[in-house]
């Protein structure tokens, strides 16, 4: 098909809802490592990764190669028969993962992993309440929708109760209107008030992102989550890491994001880049909760062999390639050349994130959210030739998220042409 009848198929053919980016949709035809290229040919730098889901380059030989490895032997049988896929990549996340995170349930995205998290909780603590932050995204499902705080993602007219949305720690907005370090970290402490006053005094879990994605590269203190779990665990709750976007190195110098913080999870949930692009979902729990989800259940899909074979790839990848260590190498780059577009141009009010998960939040006077800027950056982005994200609650943080085997010389070339296009918006 031609670029405009697969556009015009697009908006006929699916939900209003399945929105795209640019004025005039990019229409991708095939991609390979750092890049992609639309339909008519043309070579774009992907510096957004399929909603940071690239963890080792678009079309990577090894993972392929797995791919079709399994495709070819065994490809479907769900979870009612054992398979070797399958349990090996649960044996590789129990030996990976921080803490006693040990026993697996495997879904078909993040949204699900969120939901078996929350499920696992309450069943373990025989409680309901769940603390979520403001400005998070937890999936589409009418749980994760209300598990979500960002209203432009909340599409279910009844949330689901029990959960309760607490300030998060955005230091560049401070909800309370203070100043780290002197604010004595009262986003995490006010946790505790809010089990007090809206809950029975217990709570099944508190739920986070160890940075925010979708919220906007919200980046917390380093001591916010040892103060919010402690407290959480005092109140007979559960931390659940949601590392959907976080995990696998993304952050630079640790596999997973919540390691930077020195706390370990009662579970986690992963997603996105656990294999670079299939769909996958994963929650991983200590035994003791992990059990507490007796019964019938089953995810017919969940750890299917060629979706456990592809996982098991990536992981390997980044393993053997040091990806994680070039993580951080290559995030210090890049974040040391956002820095200096922010002292080059005033529309960059804060720069923020880890590794290759860099945010930039565009403002103008007093602060106040510029998403008007962002469409126009994104604008010229694509028409230089590089892919970038947005978030944030306002619309106006812009996302940098390359994959993890990301070069020295695309680094330079993301930044030459960010610098190329904040110049030609002319703020």
């Amino acid at each position: 098909m031609k670029k405009q009848e697969i556009i015009e198929k697009h908006r006929k053919y699916l939900f209003s809802c399945v929105a795209n980016y640019y004025e005039e949709p990019l229409v991708v035809e095939h991609a390979k490592g750092s890049c992609v290229y639309d339909i008519e040919g043309r070579e774009y730098l992907d510096f957004f990764g399929g909603i940071v889901t690239i963890s080792v380059g678009h079309c990577n030989e090894k993972v392929t190669g797995a791919i079709q490895q399994q495709t070819n032997k065994l490809q479907h049988l769900s979870t009612l028969y054992p398979n070797e896929p399958h349990v090996r990549l649960a044996e590789k996340l129990a030996e990976i993962t921080p803490g006693r995170l040990q026993k697996s349930f495997f879904t078909n995205s993040g949204t699900e992993a969120n939901e078996t998290a929350v499920l696992v909780a309450q069943l373990h603590t025989k409680c309901q309440d769940v603390i979520a932050l403001r400005h998070s995204y937890s999936g589409r499902s009418h749980l994760a929708m209300s598990l979500t705080a960002n209203s432009a993602w909340r599409l279910n007219l009844t949330p689901v109760p029990g959960i309760h949305h607490i300030p998060n720690a955005y230091c560049y907005r401070c909800p309370f209107g203070l100043t780290y370090p002197s604010c004595n970290l009262k986003c995490a402490k006010d946790i505790e008030e809010a089990i007090q006053t809206a809950t029975t005094g217990r709570i099944a879990a508190f739920l986070a992102e160890p940075i925010q994605g979708i919220g906007g590269i919200i980046t917390p203190p380093r001591e916010y989550f040892k103060e919010v779990v402690a407290i959480v665990r005092k109140y007979g709750g559960l931390f659940i890491c949601d590392e959907v976007q976080t995990g696998w190195g993304r952050t630079g110098g640790k596999m997973f994001g919540i390691e930077h913080w020195g706390v370990e999870p009662d579970i986690m949930t992963f997603a996105k880049g656990m294999a670079n692009g299939v769909p996958i979902g994963a929650t991983i729990a200590t035994p003791e909760v992990a059990d507490s989800m007796k019964g019938m259940s089953i995810s017919t899909f969940g750890g299917n062999p060629v979706t456990s074979a592809a996982s098991l790839a990536t992981i390997q990848v980044i393993e053997e390639e040091n990806l994680v260590e070039n993580a951080r190498v290559m995030g210090q780059r890049l974040r040391e050349g956002l820095e200096a577009l922010k002292q080059k141009y005033p529309l960059i009010g804060d720069v923020r994130g880890m590794g290759l998960m860099q945010g930039l939040e565009l403002v103008g006077e007093n602060k106040r959210p510029d998403a008007g800027a962002v469409k126009r950056l994104f604008e010229r982005t694509k028409a230089n030739g590089l892919l970038i994200g947005r978030g944030g609650l306002m619309g106006n943080v812009i996302r940098i998220a390359p994959p993890l085997n990301v070069t020295r010389d695309h680094i330079d070339q993301a930044l030459k042409t960010l610098d190329q296009s904040f110049a030609q918006i002319g703020l």
